[in-house]
């Protein structure tokens, strides 16, 4: 797909505010082969700078780019503050560098909800490289691992003990680790505690600002494998869709006795976090974690209800698969345009979530739930 800037920034446009007609464009797409690049950290590590770097040495390179920076939301406008799009000035005018500032609107993981549709986009526009920048980020905000083929986790020197304190979250989806500002003291220190905390991910020092160590670091991403679902982590489990990235919730089994069945489970190891009756649905659950995602085990209050009448006709089972999306109006929207059924409205369920069912007919033979990402 062959468009000028001024098209391509109003088709951004459409996707972003999850305009209907512009999703179903984008369904029509070529793919593209774009390499995704994930630029993520705590703020303050000079992220925007290196971003600018990294697609300057692109450039040299003969590559075109699209940068997508994400944004807190403005409380006055709702869109972006564009600090990103001020501090990439130096490649203003440049056509081969696509500049696109995108807010969070309420989103959390440190992603806008319609990146992954974006970084789509600029693939199908012709892009060979989409950098997408992260707002910096804490410990369970690692959305960008399931978006992203390559992931860099930026750090700086002086974090001190954060490195200990974030170890659980960003630390784990890095692919390259990049210490920026790595003139400053503590720079050695810093790569020592990276090194004993993920031994097997490059690490490269550099200086954004003074453009030390990007060729270094274009280096160590371009020798990572492209792909998304390659990596030995928990995000492995998550992958792109048209709508966002999705994951698995949770499975929802239909059982005849709770008790019984969660004194199975805590044999295994597997321990309840939660417990509660779901008034509208006449059922009692039980969750169960189970790595990144969760067994829903589930009781009817009465027999005339969905899972007491599932349990009539098949027995206890898989009663449903449930798949956590950033944005379940846009996933309602396309599903619906595309002919699938789905079964009554949106509601909360247990934990509070908002859900929807989609029918079995719809999706060869399960029933579907769909839950929206922030509401968990």
């Amino acid at each position: 797909m062959n468009v000028d800037e001024r098209t391509l920034a109003r088709m951004a446009t459409g996707i972003e505010n999850r305009n209907p007609q512009a999703l179903a464009m984008l369904e029509t797409l070529e793919p593209g082969h774009a390499r995704v690049v994930g630029i993520t950290g705590p703020p303050g590590a000079g992220k925007s700078t290196l971003v600018a770097a990294l697609a300057g040495a692109l450039r040299q390179r003969g590559k075109t780019v699209a940068i997508l920076a994400v944004d807190p939301t403005s409380h006055i406008s709702g869109g972006a503050i564009l600090g990103d799009r001020i501090r990439m000035q130096q490649h203003h005018g440049d056509s081969g560098i696509f500049i696109r500032s995108l807010a969070t609107r309420g989103a959390a993981g440190g992603l806008a909800r319609a990146s992954a549709d974006l970084a789509r986009l600029m693939s199908a526009a012709g892009r060979d490289y989409v950098l997408i920048e992260t707002v910096g980020v804490g410990q369970d905000e690692i959305e960008i691992a399931s978006v992203a083929q390559v992931t860099v986790v930026v750090l700086v020197p002086g974090m001190g003990d954060d490195v200990q304190a974030i170890k659980a979250g960003i630390m784990e989806i890095a692919d390259v680790f990049a210490i920026n500002k790595a003139d400053l003291p503590g720079a050695d220190r810093l790569e020592r505690e990276v090194h004993s905390e993920r031994p097997e991910v490059p690490v490269v020092r550099t200086v954004a600002t003074e453009g030390k160590g990007i060729e270094e670091l274009l280096e160590a991403v371009e020798k990572q494998e492209w792909g998304i679902g390659n990596r030995e982590r928990g995000s492995a489990q998550r992958a792109p869709g048209p709508f966002g990235p999705i994951f698995i919730d949770h499975l929802g089994i239909a059982v005849k006795s709770l008790d019984e069945a969660v004194a199975f489970y805590q044999r295994l190891g597997l321990a309840v976090s939660q417990r509660e009756t779901v008034a509208h649905e006449k059922v009692r659950v039980a969750m169960l974690p189970a790595g990144e995602s969760r067994i829903e085990l589930m009781e009817p209050c009465e027999g005339e209800s969905a899972v007491g009448n599932f349990l009539e006709k098949r027995g206890p089972g898989l009663h449903h698969v449930a798949l956590r999306v950033p944005d379940l109006p846009a996933a309602i929207a396309r599903l619906q345009a595309q002919g699938a059924r789905l079964i009554g409205e949106p509601r909360k369920g247990a934990g509070g979530h908002v859900y929807v069912f989609v029918h079995p007919a719809s999706t060869g033979g399960v029933l579907l739930e769909l839950i929206e990402e922030s509401s968990r």
